[in-house]
């Protein structure tokens, strides 16, 4: 595992996008993990950036992403479709066809995880997985539980992740309680895992994450037996790790 300390939020977006556009470059028909939520923001303008300067060709890049809404179609505003199309792909030359995201309006459940699992095996490893993670140390959206799922299912969100991503939404009464995700054991097959934090409020994510112990509790832990993990992290996501003198 190697961690790497940004100034900030800017700094924590361009270095993860040198990581991303290096994968591109040398492995143009790469598959990669996309994630959504704000933390990939920046790191999204600065590839679009790099496409615009003529750095990057993503007209054979695949990508899966982590997770999606459950009862959101891919025209809701809100839904990770669209957010991924209006951050990342409207802007760039990847073909869309070989983007995917879960169906959010998948009725049955269990068919619903089935077949994104199913699609998932089919495209092989991920090359790259670009993860996030939440201020109670989610994964996609593995909540903290007395287990760490190993395929894609339908979880009900914490009640601290739907706090925190009503700020996207009219009120917090809209925010779904549902979503589809990747399970630990999809990211784990990663080749590479690039996780991104910033802010102190992901502070102690990051500390009990990747300096204390493996548990479900905090499915984020679960990354400290991957082989290849980048972790970019800012001053104030790193700040209890550093006051604690692990760091």
């Amino acid at each position: 595992m190697r961690i790497i300390e940004a100034k900030n939020y800017e700094d924590m977006s361009k270095k993860a996008a040198e990581i991303i556009a290096a994968k591109v470059v040398l492995h143009p028909n790469c598959l990669l993990g996309l994630a959504t939520g704000s933390t990939p923001v920046g790191t999204y303008q600065n590839l679009v950036k790099k496409y615009n300067d003529g750095e990057l060709d993503f007209s054979k890049v695949r990508s899966v992403n982590l997770d999606e809404y459950k009862g959101l179609s891919g025209e809701h505003e809100q839904s990770y479709r669209y957010f991924m199309n209006t951050n990342f792909f409207d802007h760039i030359n990847i073909d869309k066809s070989n983007t995917f995201v879960p169906n959010g309006l998948t009725e049955d459940s269990l068919e619903g995880c089935k077949q994104y699992n199913e699609l998932l095996h089919s495209m092989g490893a991920v090359d790259l997985q670009l993860l996030g993670i939440g201020g109670n140390g989610h994964i996609g959206f593995n909540e903290p539980s007395h287990e760490f799922k190993k395929e894609v299912h339908c979880v009900q969100l914490a009640e601290s992740t739907v706090e925190a991503n009503a700020r996207f939404f009219a009120s917090k009464e809209d925010v779904p309680k549902y979503a589809y995700t990747m399970g630990i054991g999809n990211i784990m097959s990663a080749k590479t895992i690039l996780l991104l934090a910033s802010g102190k409020e992901k502070a102690n994510a990051i500390y009990e994450s990747f300096f204390g112990p493996i548990t479900p509790k905090v499915q984020g832990s679960i990354l400290q037996l991957h082989t290849n993990v980048i972790v970019i992290a800012d001053e104030d996501a790193l700040s209890i790790a550093k006051e604690k003198g692990v760091f």
